[in-house]
């Protein structure tokens, strides 16, 4: 586990040592145990290096024996082991590392090796002879990998921060990625808050070579794929068989490993499923929130108790976020509201006390029909006759009025979504509406007027169809389109964002089973029947690990890490959000209209709406504009 950068200047211009250092040294946090740098004429790249396998012989870069290729990689491969057992006759390995198992399968197979990693990567391989770069990324896109191409080069990096080092470079703020944001909380794939750069995307490689434009390829993507008929029995047998397996992969490492638990399913069979791969006394880490509704605390304790496992616990307090919110915003480097972005972050500070290593369940909603909005659309599309458009029952709900009560507005405003999203075509536009953190009317009213014209459209859900699923062979069920654009969107743009930049800010490496591209392909040739019965989620899950945990695990509702925003936002950490907004220069670039927002504030505080979602990303995006701002980038005089 590492961080990487580079850039590939071409034209014969020469890059410096110094230059990839400066990348390098600005993710350091993602390796602290060692660095390496190569450069070679107008090439250059580096690493930063988290020690967690072959500690001694692990140093990046590796070089191939003839000196031809040199690699730089971020990630893991869990099943480097067995592929070099099949490319020692015609590669002379020198080390342990994964690391050069890479390279190996490169030198061996080209650009057909990528397919053949079990892991997480982000991977940079130089051919010195006919000066070709190839970047490759895992095909879930587990780990990040930013590109920019200016001047006529390529610059590429582990996170943003590395690429604004580097000199001769622009980076003006996307708006399009600012919509983004004020819609889903993040910025959405390939896209990046700068209009420079973009992310490679997961499941794929490119190739840069000494002039014309680089390739980019598709070596993986997630296919839905009929299996014969077996039994729910059977189903949970190889589910088992299958999570205990790839655990057990994860779990390869010469250091301490533990766990993040929240107290739910998913986290849950993780650790079980490490119990049961070895006899250690596994440390598992749980964030609570003493006195809230929403703390799992004692949940967590009874698991780790049952499988044997230490349990280390941290309370998180309102003053505690407020203290801590600048520094979760800065590890992204662009705005990201992700409101479990905090306890995350914690849970990641807590565990690199203990271990450099942390297995995750991340993953396990998205295969498997794990949230509300999947029962949803399945329920939507059974019963759209009744549901319709012009029912009686939606018409009645688009007029109901604000109350004094707090409870009953906010249950109006759940009634109002689920309107919007039953009127919604197919489980595409379904999943667009379910994921953002603000409905189209609330963009309406607060985005400023240009803004407004540029971005928001009453065909908007239609438009984000058509651009990231015009290709989709149109045979799926609602259900199958949420859960596919769940995996191939939400995760690699959020979820797996989160949990890299958290994680890797203490560096701490996060592993993730569930998305092994291996397990990934086998539930996707589950029934939808074994997924989502009835309405309980994650049937073959809860029947695979219902032997190995206490019964209450399958009984309790989904909690996951959360925070009690919406109380936080009435107190003080409200006005600090209001504060941290108006202070910076973001709410004079026209993107919000400040009356708006100050209403927003208002008619929270007063119980009248539920706005603790927007509220915060209103308030990140302030500290990341104030940190961006400060950087005196000439991009933020040109978007003001």
């Amino acid at each position: 586990m590492c961080g990487i950068a580079g850039w590939y200047r071409r034209r014969g211009r020469s890059i410096s040592a110094e230059a990839i250092t400066a990348q390098c040294d600005a993710i350091r946090h993602r390796g602290p145990d060692d660095s390496g740098i190569f450069t070679d004429g107008d090439f250059g790249f580096g690493m930063r290096r988290l020690s967690i396998l072959d500690l001694p012989g692990g140093h990046q870069p590796i070089y191939c024996p003839t000196g031809r290729f040199s690699i730089v990689f971020n990630g893991e491969i869990y099943n480097h082991m067995e592929l070099r057992k099949s490319l020692c006759e015609r590669y002379d390995f020198r080390t342990n590392s994964d690391t050069e198992t890479i390279l190996a399968a490169f030198v061996v197979h080209g650009n057909d090796a990528w397919e053949k990693l079990e892991g997480m990567f982000a991977v940079a391989i130089w051919d010195r002879h006919r000066r070709v770069l190839t970047l490759a990324r895992d095909p879930l896109g587990i780990k990040p990998l930013y590109v920019t191409e200016q001047a006529g080069g390529i610059a590429f990096a582990s996170e943003l921060k590395a690429l604004r080092t580097l000199p001769d470079h622009r980076f003006s703020i996307n708006d399009r990625a600012v919509h983004d944001y004020f819609s889903f909380g993040h910025v959405r794939r390939p896209r990046s808050i700068f209009t420079e750069v973009h992310t490679l995307d997961p499941g794929h490689f490119m190739t840069v070579p000494a002039e014309g434009p680089p390739v980019m390829q598709s070596y993986w993507r997630a296919k839905l794929r009929s299996a014969p008929h077996m039994s729910a029995k059977d189903w949970a047998y190889q589910m088992r068989v299958m999570l205990i397996d790839t655990v057990g992969r994860h779990m390869q490492s010469d250091v301490p490993i533990g766990a993040f638990l929240s107290g739910g399913i998913d986290s849950s069979a993780v650790l079980a499923a490490m119990t049961k791969n070895g006899h250690g006394n596994h440390k598992a880490f749980t964030i609570g929130y003493a006195g809230a509704a929403i703390d799992e605390t004692a949940a967590a304790a009874e698991i780790a108790r049952h499988l044997g496992c230490e349990h280390i616990v941290l309370n998180l307090e309102v003053d505690r976020a407020i203290d801590v919110l600048p520094l979760v915003q800065r590890c992204f480097d662009e705005p990201f509201a992700d409101m479990a972005a905090i306890p995350t972050w914690y849970a990641s500070k807590l565990a690199s006390e203990h271990v450099k290593v942390v297995l995750c369940g991340e993953g396990g909603d998205e295969l498997f029909a794990g949230y509300k909005r999947h029962r949803n659309a399945r329920n939507i599309e059974r019963f759209r006759s009744l549901l319709g458009p012009k029912s009686h029952i939606l018409s009645m709900i688009d007029h109901i009025p604000l109350t004094r009560s707090t409870k009953v507005n906010y249950l109006r405003q759940h009634a109002q979504r689920f309107s919007e999203f039953v009127k919604l075509p197919d489980g595409y536009q379904q999943f667009f509406a379910a994921t953002q953190i603000s409905r189209n009317a609330l963009r309406n009213d607060i985005y400023g007027r240009e803004f407004k014209e540029a971005y928001e459209s009453e065909q908007s859900y239609a438009d984000l169809e058509h651009e990231y699923f015009a290709n989709d062979d149109g045979e799926k069920s609602a259900l199958e389109q949420f859960l596919f654009a769940d995996l191939s969107l939400n995760m690699p743009s959020a979820m797996l964002t989160r949990l890299d930049r958290a994680s890797m800010a203490h560096s701490v490496e996060a592993r993730v089973p569930f998305l092994s591209h291996k397990l990934v392909d086998w539930a996707l040739t589950l029934p939808a029947e074994c997924k989502l019965r009835g309405n309980v989620g994650k049937a073959v899950l809860r029947d695979a690990i219902a032997p190995l945990l206490p019964l209450s695990v399958m009984k309790r509702p989904k909690q996951g890490f959360q925070i009690p925003l919406a109380a936080w936002f009435k107190g003080d950490f409200g006005e600090y959000a209001r504060q941290v907004w108006f202070d910076s220069g973001a709410s004079h670039a026209g993107y919000l209209r400040r009356e708006a927002v100050e209403r927003l504030f208002v008619e929270h505080r007063r119980g009248e709406a539920n706005h603790s979602r927007m509220l915060y990303a209103i308030a990140v995006l302030g500290l990341w504009w104030s940190d961006h701002a400060q950087g005196g980038s000439a991009a933020m005089a040109s978007a003001a």
